[in-house]
């Protein structure tokens, strides 16, 4: 549906059912930001009183089961979401950008690849939830120091938000496939999580990735208005 605006131009009308997408990255940076919170708060690996002393990690990771199911619930729904947010944005960045143009396609492996780095950080949750809720469990200390430190650095890899944000800032101020604000913030915080990501403070983009899908997201959702 369109309205005229003057010869030649019209201003579509997006309903909220088309913004559903973008109402999916909503929540996918939100539940990104709470599984980062809840990891980082796991912090029995990187206790210095108790560095090296494997049965001694293994018995203070009995009391972080709650925050290890937090942090598997919300980064599954990130996961989840962050799938629906790379449909979504392909198809509204392909809608104006041009037509031979990889960015669109770029933005959204992107976030299927930190959709991947989420399913494989929360890949091992399950089966430790369990072996750390049983006193009785046969659990080799060593086995949980690396679980850990698993759910510590997997889930962080945010670098293919880096990759978005890099392809979306493009597609907005070099072809204006997207709002030139969200470009902006697109070459701020996709630039900083794709250095972050690829340098050797690569768990750094785990801060700055879920802040970059929220902050686009919200754009695309109430401060996007696409004219065609």
């Amino acid at each position: 549906m369109s309205t005229s605006l003057a010869p030649g131009a019209t201003h579509e009308i997006v309903t909220p059912a088309q913004r559903a997408w973008a109402y999916a990255g909503i929540l996918a940076g939100l539940a990104g930001v709470a599984g980062i919170q809840a990891s980082a708060s796991i912090t029995a690996v990187y206790d210095e009183d108790i560095d090296g002393d494997a049965p001694a990690i293994l018995e203070k990771l009995r009391d972080f089961v709650p925050n290890i199911v937090v942090f598997h619930l919300t980064t599954m729904v990130a996961t989840v979401l962050l799938v629906v947010f790379a449909a979504g944005l392909r198809r509204r960045l392909k809608a104006q950008a041009p037509a031979d143009s990889l960015l669109p396609d770029v933005a959204a492996f992107g976030l299927l690849l930190t959709s991947v780095a989420g399913l494989l950080g929360a890949g091992l949750n399950t089966e430790f939830v369990f072996a750390l809720s049983d006193d009785g469990a046969a659990l080799v200390p060593e086995v949980a120091v690396m679980f850990g430190h698993w759910i510590g650095t997997v889930p962080w890899l945010w670098v293919g938000a880096g990759i978005t944000g890099a392809a979306l800032a493009v597609a907005a101020l070099r072809h204006a496939a997207a709002p030139r604000w969200i470009g902006w913030v697109a070459t701020v915080l996709g630039g900083l999580t794709l250095l972050l990501g690829i340098s050797p403070l690569q768990y750094m983009a785990g801060f700055t990735g879920p802040a970059l899908v929220l902050v686009v997201a919200l754009g695309f959702a109430w401060g996007d208005r696409r004219r065609a």
